[in-house]
């Protein structure tokens, strides 16, 4: 079987990608003061917004009769309001840190104060999002990892500037992407008939909207739990079987 069709390469070549940058990331970070690595920090947060808010404006605008018309905002205000009240009665952001507390102790870096935070943070950055899900049911159908490549050079870019400001951390996302993208992989021909063009646009948007959130955080430090909002996304797909469209 050649390596064009080995299931499951997309992930692994995603997973190194992030490794690779945070190493990277690491080493260059190293060169920077404090207040350096503050402003690549905010830099990182402002690129991350920007490119949220293009992915958002995708999903809710559209043009008829030569007008720019906005749309899919209650889906928005639901998905958010019902997936934030989901996760914060799960405590999902909690389980993220007490996760990300065993792996600063397990990996040695007890001394590492943002470890936790930096390891959060990319880790949210580089799983939502409807290319980790598409190219993980590509790579599992056909074994098509191209999808997930290119996530995997846009996710070596980010993780590299995050780590060179937020820690090493960021480094270790590779870790929730190798079991989030890895389960899609294994189960891509269950999930494939779920993922309607429907739902991968509504899933899209309520991505892009997390993600900004997470570059809100990275700009004016933690001010949104991001983890306890990832339910959304499950409302978005749920909410493209219903009858009408939002």
């Amino acid at each position: 079987m050649g390596l064009c069709h080995m299931i499951g390469l997309g992930t692994i070549i995603n997973s190194a990608a992030i490794v690779a940058g945070g190493v990277i990331g690491h080493f260059t970070g190293k060169l920077f003061r404090q207040d350096q690595q503050d402003a690549v920090n905010k830099a990182c947060g402002i690129s991350v917004m920007f490119i949220a808010i293009a992915g958002a404006m995708q999903g809710m605008l559209h043009i008829d009769n030569g007008q720019i018309l906005s749309g899919k905002s209650m889906l928005i205000v639901l998905c958010l309001a019902l997936g934030t009240i989901v996760g914060e009665i799960i405590g999902i952001e909690k389980g993220f840190e007490h996760f990300g507390e065993w792996l600063k102790v397990k990996t040695g870096n007890n001394g590492d104060k943002q470890f936790v935070s930096a390891f959060v943070t990319a880790s949210l950055t580089v799983c939502i999002g409807a290319m980790a899900i598409v190219g993980a049911i590509q790579d599992g159908i056909s074994g098509d990892y191209s999808t997930l490549a290119v996530k995997a050079v846009l996710d070596f870019i980010i993780i590299a500037v995050m780590t060179s400001s937020l820690g090493k951390g960021c480094a270790f996302s590779a870790i929730p992407v190798l079991l989030f993208e890895g389960a899609v992989t294994v189960l891509a021909r269950i999930i494939s008939p779920i993922m309607t063009e429907t739902a991968v646009s509504y899933l899209s948007l309520i991505g892009a909207v997390l993600i900004f959130c997470v570059g809100l955080n990275l700009v004016w430090g933690k001010k949104v739990r991001v983890a306890n909002m990832l339910p959304a996304v499950v409302f978005a797909m749920l909410f493209a079987y219903l009858p009408w469209e939002f």
